[in-house]
């Protein structure tokens, strides 16, 4: 293998990165729970099952799974795609290739999750999101050439160290565990109102509220009347 040559800032801290054993762990624990939860996803749609069927048909994700459900094989191939993505990611040799394939899945669930505001991934997809670049990252000596990155330096890839150092990057997982609170935080507070998965669990945030009456009524219309969610919250906004 040849060996990487730092040529700027950048390559120098990437290399530091690489040296050190908790970032090692970090990205094997990203690939792990990565993998796991395509697979699992993946292999609901390969069954034939329709993911996450305690959701009502007229909730505003359940009606769009309910819909890719009746797709017919591309229900099946996203389930294939999620799989294979997830055992890439598991192999040392395609990791690289299972995080590039990924990335724009997992970037689909996370937009189509706070699109229409579902809490069974609003907090999990953009973290897996951050965990998947934290992997392209990794692999940067890699990636760097299919990003117009190869002028900085002639290398094409970086060795494993012989020893890995174990100071613990403090500053670098603080700002990892103040990214997760913040998304953490916005998913609780980031909206007045959230649909929710039921019609109970819905009224539990109206309730003793001064919006009780009108929150009422914004979760019997996504429950009940099952109309749009863009309709509803503009209900409830004019109230």
């Amino acid at each position: 293998m040849i060996e990487f040559t730092p040529n700027n800032a950048l390559e120098k801290y990437y290399i530091q990165i690489k040296q050190n054993r908790w970032h090692w762990l970090l990205q094997l624990f990203c690939r792990i729970l990565l993998a796991y939860a395509f697979i699992v996803a993946g292999m609901v749609k390969i069954l034939g099952e329709r993911f996450a069927s305690g959701l009502s048909e007229i909730h505003p994700m359940g009606a769009y799974l309910e819909a890719l459900h009746h797709t017919g094989y591309y229900y099946t191939f996203i389930g294939y795609a999620q799989v294979t993505a997830g055992i890439l990611l598991l192999i040392p040799s395609t990791v690289l290739m299972g995080a590039l394939l990924y990335l724009p899945i997992i970037i689909n669930i996370w937009i189509l999750s706070y699109a229409v505001r579902f809490i069974g991934s609003y907090i999990t997809s953009p973290l897996m999101v951050l965990a998947n670049l934290y992997i392209l990252a990794w692999h940067y000596d890699k990636l760097r050439f299919i990003l117009a990155f190869n002028r900085f330096s002639k290398g094409v890839s970086f060795s494993n160290p012989e020893k890995y150092s174990l100071k613990f990057p403090f500053l670098f997982f603080g700002g990892v565990l103040l990214t997760m609170v913040f998304f953490v935080l916005f998913t609780r507070f980031g909206h007045e109102v959230m649909p929710q998965n039921s019609l109970e669990s819905c009224k539990k945030q109206f309730m003793g509220t001064e919006n009780e009456t009108a929150g009422f009524a914004f979760c019997e219309c996504i429950h009940i009347k099952g109309s749009p969610l863009d309709s509803c919250l503009e209900t409830y906004e004019n109230s």
